[in-house]
Parts: structure tokens; C-alpha cells; sequence
């Protein structure tokens, strides 16, 4: 009996008119078809969600957060009581980020070892070195994991990113030394800010290291879309075609089209269920806010070509009356929505590389998705009229330097 590889990768098709791909990764908790996007449970739950409700979006992949579940319940609980898969009864195959961000986000020293902080649950002093990350995420036992880096702020001065960089690749290497499991992937994590030939220099120096799989991160920090496109046009080519190509922290349907546009397979993002959080939904007719009062008498499901149990089952005048009441199911059917919205899409980005109609489909989406955007403005219409409620980070803080996405890791 054929018994396949616990990991493995493969491209299916790839677009003549751009870089964009359809792939297919193999792990040991099934197999993904890429490009795919994976709904972030920082703390290993999605909000307001169950892992049945989570596997009905059609969801193949989820992520967690290393800092959040190191500091609650804390790794070795996690992993005494059967890693995250058991710990949160979650079949699918799991990510979890280093928990460079969240370190980054506090008040920190740095140094070569690592980076000393205050836990915020308790105060208690903490140094996280790139091997105690890979400790912790070995505890928790998720199938992809990631090196510990250094995340810089944008805009970030050139001698900034250079000694960020150099430290982050020697960082890097230390991850590859220390990690033990043979059942983890080890994605390596570009880097080097807005700069051409720094974000070159740590692609090259990455793929000499022969990482299983490859992060673009230092992005969705305020950017904006059209400086995106510039630093994955700089790099995400130089990174292997083999191996899979991971931009971390994206989650806006242009952002998606992008990435994918330049080779990139995986990407990740709160902003379905944070935005969901605060009754603004994403339909292929454009953006809506449910709470809104005009929606109070709506009989229309949110999407009307939604094949989510929300849509299938309430009207717009439903979950505006459970936002008006303040009732927790509202939450749930919104997010229940938004994930699903994210992974119709991502079928429809996938069938466009296949059918090498990429550029026609994305026009096609946009003419009734209905979003223009340019460098740092999104400007939303069609159903809602909408912001971005550019609120983020999934720990409910404001977080100035993350800019565009909710929560979105670089």
C-alpha cells in the first residue's frame, strides 16, 4: 500500500499572465488546495465559532498564536493534553505564527539571544529567544510553524532594516538548528521593510538555508496596497517554485487577488471574524454593515449567492436585530459568513488560474465587488458604503503600526 509522504507540495497549474498558481500541500492532517486562505483562532478558538461550524466554511487550514497560548494555558498544558489538534478538537492542519509580533508589540529589550519582555497577563519578566519559540511551538504540536523574527515598523529607516535583517537571518538559522519533530514544517520568514535590495538579500539568504516553505512578512503594517505589490514583485519570484509561498497577515479580497497574482499560496488574516465582530459583512455584490437601521425590515439573505448556513438560512433584518439586541449568535452568523466569503473566494481565484482566465476574473469580481484603493485609502462601495474599521489586533488593543488588516501578522 502507497503510503504518501507526511509532507509534500506540488503546482498544479500557473497563469500566463502572471505569476499566480494552483497547488496542492500535503501535511499530515490532510491536504490543502492552494492558493488558500486560513482563518486565524489566536488562541486556539475562532471567535464565536465551533470546529463544526469553522469545517462548514469550507476552511482547510487554521492558524493560532504561539505568544497568546504560551501565556494561556501555557504550551506544556497543551501539549500534556494531546497538542492543539486534540486541545481544540480541530482536524484540519494548523499553522502557528512564531509569536515575534505580539513580542514586538510590547515593550522589549533586544539583543542577540533574544528579546526580553513583560508577559501582559501577569507582568512577569520572559525572554523569547528563536529557540524557545521553536520549543514552544514543538509543544504545541501544529503542522506548519514558524522562525522567530524581528518585525520593524513602516516606515523604518535603512540602517533599522539592515541590523533587523542580519539579526532575523541569524535568528533563522538558530530555529533550523533547534527544531527536533520531523512531523513540522519550518517556514523560514523574509524580510528587510520597503527596501528592493534588502528584501532580495533575505530571499536569497532564506533559500540558501532550504526551508521547507517560505513566509513574506513586514507587510500589512500600513503600507498600503501599492507598496505590497512593489515588495512581493521585488522578492516572492526569487523564492523556490518548488515549495510553498506563505504572505503573512492579508485578508482584504484586493490583498488576496495581489498576492496570489505574484506566486504567492497562503495567506492569513482576522479580519473576517473581527470585522464580523462589529457587523460588517463581505458579499460579491461589496461590503455591508447589518447593524445598519436601514437593513431592520430587509427579508434578503447577506448574499444572496452565499452558500453559508447564514445566508442560507436568516435575512439582513434577522442580524440586524441581534446586533440591535446585543445577542452573541449575531457574532457567530457573521463570522460564520465572512470565513465562508473568504474561502468562495479563494475557489474562485483557484478556478481562474486553471482556467488561465486570471486578469478577466479578477476584473470581473471587481466590477461588483465594487472596491477602488490606492495606496493607503480603501474606499468601499456597493451595498454598504463602508469603511475598514482599521481597528486591530485580535487582543482587542488599537495597534497603530499593523494599519491596514485586523490582526494581520506583518
Amino acid at each position: 500500500m502507497y503510503n504518501p509522504p507526511m509532507f509534500s507540495f506540488r503546482v498544479e497549474a500557473t497563469s500566463s499572465q502572471n505569476a499566480a498558481r494552483a497547488g496542492e500541500l500535503q501535511t499530515p492532517h490532510g491536504t490543502i488546495q492552494t492558493p488558500v486562505f486560513m482563518p486565524v483562532g489566536t488562541r486556539a478558538a475562532l471567535r464565536a465559532m465551533t470546529p463544526d461550524q469553522v469545517l462548514a466554511t469550507g476552511s482547510q487550514i487554521v492558524l493560532s498564536n504561539t505568544y497568546h497560548l504560551a501565556l494561556q494555558p501555557g504550551a506544556d498544558i497543551v501539549q500534556r493534553l494531546g497538542g492543539l489538534h486534540q486541545f481544540m478538537n480541530m482536524p484540519l492542519p494548523i499553522l502557528t505564527d512564531s509569536g515575534g509580533f505580539q513580542v514586538f508589540s510590547l515593550p522589549k529589550t533586544v539583543t542577540e539571544e533574544g528579546v526580553t519582555f513583560k508577559w501582559e497577563k501577569n507582568g512577569a519578566p520572559f525572554l523569547m529567544t528563536p529557540e524557545t519559540s521553536i520549543s514552544i511551538q514543538e509543544q504545541l504540536g501544529a503542522d506548519i510553524i514558524m522562525a522567530f523574527d524581528e518585525c520593524v515598523p513602516y516606515p523604518c529607516p535603512r540602517d533599522l532594516a539592515e541590523r533587523s535583517l542580519e539579526r532575523t537571518h541569524r535568528w533563522e538559522r538558530r530555529c533550523l538548528e533547534a527544531k527536533t519533530r520531523d512531523d513540522q514544517w519550518l517556514f523560514g520568514i523574509v524580510q528587510g521593510s520597503t527596501y528592493e535590495d534588502l528584501r532580495q538579500q533575505s530571499a536569497r539568504a532564506l533559500t540558501a538555508m532550504d526551508f521547507p516553505g517560505y513566509a513574506i512578512g513586514g507587510l500589512s503594517v500600513g503600507e498600503g496596497l501599492e507598496v505590497m505589490d512593489a515588495v512581493l514583485s521585488w522578492c516572492a519570484h526569487l523564492l523556490p517554485e518548488h515549495k510553498p509561498r506563505y504572505l503573512m497577515g492579508v485578508g482584504f479580497a484586493e490583498d488576496l487577488w495581489c498576492g496570489v497574482g505574484h506566486g504567492i499560496d497562503m495567506f492569513d488574516c482576522v479580519i473576517p471574524t473581527r470585522h464580523a465582530r462589529g457587523g460588517l459583512l463581505y458579499t460579491f455584490q461589496g461590503r455591508m454593515r447589518v447593524n445598519n437601521k436601514r437593513f431592520r425590515r430587509d427579508r434578503l439573505p447577506p448574499d444572496t449567492t452565499c452558500p453559508c448556513y447564514t445566508c442560507q438560512n436568516f435575512s439582513r433584518a434577522y442580524l440586524h436585530h441581534l446586533y440591535t439586541a446585543d445577542e452573541v449568535t449575531g457574532t457567530t452568523l457573521c463570522c460564520i459568513h465572512n470565513i465562508t466569503f473568504l474561502q468562495e473566494l479563494m475557489k474562485v481565484i483557484r478556478q481562474a488560474v486553471l482556467d488561465d482566465r486570471f486578469e478577466e476574473a479578477k476584473a470581473d469580481f471587481f466590477r461588483t465587488y465594487g472596491t477602488s484603493y490606492g495606496p493607503n485609502k480603501r474606499e468601499a462601495v456597493g451595498l454598504g458604503h463602508e469603511d475598514d474599521l482599521r481597528t486591530s489586533r485580535s487582543d482587542g488593543k488599537q495597534d497603530s503600526g499593523r494599519g491596514r488588516n485586523d490582526k494581520r501578522r506583518r
